[in-house]
Formats: structure tokens, C-alpha cells, sequence
């Protein structure tokens, strides 16, 4: 153990803690900006120098190891002096425009800046001038020079995190920027779009494409019927902006606060979730008894970042991913087919919203392989983020908005589609269902939990009626790149996997809320469990109003009108390079 004195007050922690871990252990919070535990600790920002007595140079408290005997100070009169400084630096070469800044509000930068009284900058002004003319307007992506403080978060997460390395340092000194590795524009780079250098970029350097407007002119219109889909992992968090508790943000609030919008049907994922599992499990034991599985294992295609990194990166495997559509997709799909028809109108009047946790989705309902003669599955995809500014927009105030119920008929799902938003809940669903089309029976809703817990890449075993099923679930594309290594190299070999770009799963999603000091996956997580947990159905094969539409509709799983509307061929279109 080691003692040291921080702000008068003595303490014993751990030897190798820092010095910002030592104070956050009793209570003192030092400013930063660019700290990221484990990820990024290079001290690039300077906002967290502290004066420790016989230094004679600042210490920056993030990446300085505690010592004995050490006495720290951290708003002595040189550490504020020094700080203020940094900050002051910081922001002449800042675009300091905050009230068209989309993170105005949650910016690390703005609230440190804010809370120093720092009013005006009394440095000349040098922003990059000129370099946004790079990036494009349609990519769902943005960089924006002059909004980075070049910290380095995007860099690391991408890089030790996704394992893509798609950001860089160019320059040096004041002319240095972060900017795409190899001097390519973001659209042509291989960027799976999971969007983690959004959610740990601490200003406005990172955004989102925004369709908001393109929503509130769909809204206004009278000609179109506008559907909107809601994810699992967006009712876990969209709350969070409006102080509500979890058992407050429920689906239904929601439900209320889309009709408040304009909506005219309001639906949940999770009913194309339980659908998903339909087709997914079906495929999944028709691929397993044909054989095909005797080299490669299936690869779950749910997660728009996912395929794009499979197919950039390892291109040979694409045909192993299952041909299901992700439940995004297939909800426009029968959105555009069943229930236009249950409406009595033309597709072409249906327009189809998707409020989704992802980035990535914004790029997967524009592939041309996503829509049909009657226009694309889904025409439209918000993230959290946006729709909770399109609620603010109108003055909405969801805490005082009496819940509701979601319609008839896709509004109707099981534990199991619930599951699906969380790392490891599509294998769980899926093994829920298929061990009952092979023995005929449910097993415990629990027999299939040991994928849920672990670390970013786990292994399970399952006798499925006197089959081995070797399964693998993966979170996170690092952990995604080990796996696929693994399995050229002929480590391990696996019957089904299921992979999630984002670590933690579509909770941690890129278009999710920012929260900068914390990731909030965990607690997301609970949160769909316990909505599985609490359902009266938990299995997708029980789904009512899924029976329903195969009835009705498709007939059966794998059917031909099920495979046109529910399947699509990956093969068709290739990441651009």
C-alpha cells in the first residue's frame, strides 16, 4: 500500500494507482478531457495538471502513478493558473459556435470550460480552415476538424477496441489533426460504422449524419403513412435525457410521446426480433443437417456494423453469414406487405421510421439489396440521439405524458426479441427455438443463459436433442478480429456465432446517449433481461401475432414468400474501397 496526501487529506490505495484514481477514490474530481481507462492514457489534453510539492514542472494526474509520501494539490493557485491555461489554449484552436454544435449541453470541453469562468479567449484564433471540403454529405459519419481537440479518444477506441484503425494523427504541433488513415475520405475508408468514436468523442468532433428534418417533413406530410419501429436497446436509454428511472422509460411512455410527434402507428423491433428467430433458427438447423457447417459455423447477420466488417475485412466468409434480414429490416418489409395490405393501401403510401441504438443502420436500409420494387424496407433511421432531440424540438415533456399501448398487430413480442438489444441475446433466442422445432418441447427459458455473461468473446456448448452445437458470441469488433483469426488459423471451429460490433451489444450502440464518464452497458443490459424475465411469453416460436403472420402471410419459415421478403443475398453488394 501506498500513503499519500491529496488535498490535505491522507489516503492509503493500491501501489501502481494514479493519481486521478487515488482522488476519485475519495471523493476529488480532477478535470479531464482525453482519459480513457486502459485505452487512452497519454495525457494529451493537459487538463488534468495537479502540483505535487517538490516537483518542480506540473504532473499530469492521469497517467502518474502514485507514490509514497506523495503530497498532491489539485486547485492550488499554479494547478487553476495551469488548467485555464490549457483549456484557453484548447479553445483558440476550437470552433467555439456551441449553439449550432449538436453536443452543446454534453460537451466535456464546454462544461470544463464553463466551469473555469473562462468567457473569452485571450489566444489569437486558429482553426484548420478548409478541411471539411473532404467529407461527404450522405455518409451516415462525420468528422469535423474544427470541433476536434485532437485527444486521441477516437484513434484508441478504433484502434484498440474495433481493431479497425481508421482514424489517425496528422501534422504536428498546432497543424496537427486526426484525419482518415491513408489520406482517404470516410466513405471509402472500411469503416464498419459502429460509431464508438461518437460515443467517446468528448466535443462535437464526432457526429452522426442528422435526418430529423427529413423525419419532420415525412411527419407533415399528408400523403404517407408514417410507421415507426422502436429497438430494445433505445428504451433503455432514451430516459436518461429526461431523468426517468427505467421502470418510468417504458416502451408504452414512448409510445405516448412518438404519437405526441405525429406518428399514425407506433410498433416495437421486437416483434421482427421474434420473427427474426424464426427464419435465423430454421436456417441455422437446415444448414447444420445439409452439412454446411462442417468447416465454417454460421455467422449471425443481425448487426449492420458487423456484416460491413466481414465484408471489408474478410470477404472469403461472407456466404456464412445467415441470409435473414435484421429485424429492422424485415419489420419494413411486412410493414410494406402485411400490414399495408391489413390497411388496404399501396406499399408506397407506408413510410417506415426506424428509431435505432446504431449508426450503421443508418447506411444498411440504404443498400439496394434492402428494398423492393415498391421502395426500400425502411426509409428512414433515427438513432436515441435524435429522436430525444426531435421530442425536445416539439417541447415535449415525456414525464408528464400518460403511457400507452403500441398497436396491433407488430406491436405484440417476447422476452426472447427483448433480449435481442444485449451481447449474446439473438444466440439465446435463437437456441430457445431451436431446440424446440427439434425435440418439440420448450426447455427452461434459462438453459441457454451462460452466453450471457463473460468477457467480449465467449464459448458455450450445447446438446441440442443429442446434437453437439459449438457456439461462440462475440462483442465488440477487436474481440470479432480474434475470433475470425482463430478460426483460419484452424484454432476453433464453431457450428453458430453470433457477433455484436458495439461492445455490450446494440446497449452500447454509436447512437446511443453519450455519457462520458461511464458506460452504461451494464445497466442497460439489466434492463432487458428483466423485461425477458417479466414476460408472460418467452419464446419466439409463441409470438401470437408472428403465428399469426405465417398463417396469414407467409406459411412457414423458409417459405418462398419468406425468403423474399425475409432473406436477402450478402454477396450482392461490396464495401466500397
Amino acid at each position: 500500500m501506498v500513503t499519500l496526501t491529496i488535498n490535505n487529506q491522507t489516503i492509503q490505495v493500491q501501489e501502481g494507482v494514479t493519481i486521478l484514481e487515488a482522488a476519485t477514490q475519495i471523493g476529488i474530481q480532477i478535470p479531464h478531457l482525453c482519459y480513457l481507462k486502459e485505452i487512452n492514457e497519454i495525457a494529451a489534453c493537459r487538463v488534468c495538471c495537479v502540483e505535487v510539492e517538490g516537483e518542480r514542472a506540473m504532473v499530469t494526474a492521469c497517467n502518474t502513478p502514485v507514490r509514497d509520501g506523495m503530497v498532491v494539490h489539485t486547485n492550488s493557485p499554479r494547478a487553476r493558473t495551469t488548467r485555464r491555461v490549457n483549456v484557453e489554449l484548447l479553445l483558440s484552436q476550437h470552433d467555439c459556435q456551441c449553439a449550432t454544435c449538436i453536443r452543446s449541453g454534453n460537451c466535456m470541453l464546454q462544461t470544463i470550460a464553463n466551469d473555469l469562468g473562462i468567457i473569452t479567449v485571450p489566444y489569437e484564433t486558429q482553426l484548420p480552415q478548409g478541411l471539411r471540403r473532404a467529407w461527404t454529405t450522405t455518409f451516415p459519419l462525420f468528422h469535423d476538424y474544427n470541433k476536434c481537440i485532437k485527444c486521441m479518444r477516437c484513434v484508441q477506441v478504433c484502434d484498440k477496441i474495433q481493431s479497425l484503425g481508421i482514424w489517425e494523427l496528422t501534422g504536428t504541433g498546432g497543424r496537427a489533426t486526426i484525419d482518415v488513415s491513408g489520406n482517404r475520405v470516410i466513405k471509402d475508408s472500411d469503416c464498419a460504422l459502429c460509431g464508438q468514436c461518437i460515443t467517446h468523442c468528448p466535443t462535437g468532433g464526432m457526429r452522426e449524419r442528422s435526418d430529423t428534418k427529413k423525419a419532420f417533413s415525412a411527419l407533415a406530410d399528408p400523403e404517407k403513412i408514417t410507421v415507426v419501429q422502436v429497438a430494445p436497446a433505445v428504451r433503455t436509454a432514451w430516459g436518461e435525457y429526461f431523468g426517468l428511472s427505467s421502470e418510468e422509460a417504458t416502451v408504452e411512455r414512448m409510445a405516448a410521446t412518438l404519437r405526441r410527434l405525429g406518428f399514425d402507428y407506433v410498433f416495437d423491433t421486437n416483434f421482427a426480433a421474434d420473427l427474426t428467430i424464426m427464419e435465423e433458427s430454421h436456417e441455422l438447423l437446415k444448414r447444420m443437417k445439409s452439412g454446411e457447417l462442417e468447416r465454417w459455423p454460421m455467422f449471425t447477420s443481425c448487426c449492420p456494423g458487423w456484416v460491413r466488417f466481414l465484408k471489408s475485412q474478410y470477404p472469403e466468409l461472407v456466404g456464412q453469414l445467415s441470409t435473414a434480414k435484421s429485424p429492422q429490416q424485415m419489420f419494413g418489409s411486412v410493414a410494406k406487405s402485411w400490414f399495408a395490405q391489413k390497411l388496404g393501401v399501396e406499399p408506397e403510401k407506408i413510410f417506415c421510421v426506424s428509431i435505432m441504438p446504431c449508426v450503421a443502420k443508418k447506411a444498411e436500409c440504404e443498400l439496394p439489396t434492402m428494398a423492393t420494387e415498391h421502395g426500400p424496407d425502411v426509409d428512414l433511421v433515427l438513432t436515441t440521439r435524435e429522436l430525444v432531440r426531435m421530442i425536445r424540438a416539439d417541447k415535449l415533456d415525456p414525464t408528464a405524458i400518460a403511457p400507452e399501448p403500441l398497436d396491433d398487430p407488430m406491436g405484440v413480442y417476447t422476452g426472447a426479441g427483448a433480449i435481442f438489444g444485449v451481447t449474446g441475446g439473438v444466440m439465446e433466442a435463437a437456441l430457445r427455438t431451436a431446440s424446440y422445432v427439434l425435440t418439440g418441447e420448450n426447455g427452461s427459458p434459462e438453459q441457454f443463459s451462460e452466453v450471457r455473461t463473460g468477457p467480449g468473446f465467449r464459448e458455450a456448448v450445447y446438446d441440442l436433442a443429442g446434437v453437439s452445437l459449438r457456439c461462440a458470441v462475440v462483442s465488440g469488433l477487436g474481440n470479432a478480429r480474434e475470433l475470425m483469426e482463430r478460426l483460419r488459423a484452424g484454432k476453433v471451429h464453431y457450428d453458430f456465432v453470433e457477433v455484436m460490433a458495439c461492445p455490450g451489444g446494440c446497449v452500447g450502440g454509436g447512437g446511443q446517449p453519450i455519457s462520458m464518464e461511464e458506460e452504461r452497458s451494464p445497466q442497460r443490459s439489466q434492463t432487458l433481461y428483466a423485461l425477458d424475465q417479466n414476460s408472460t411469453i418467452r419464446f419466439s416460436h409463441e409470438n401470437p401475432q408472428v403465428e399469426k403472420l405465417y398463417r396469414e402471410f407467409l406459411g412457414q419459415p423458409l417459405s418462398e414468400q419468406a425468403e423474399a421478403l425475409l432473406h436477402t443475398d450478402h454477396t450482392a453488394w461490396n464495401m466500397p474501397h
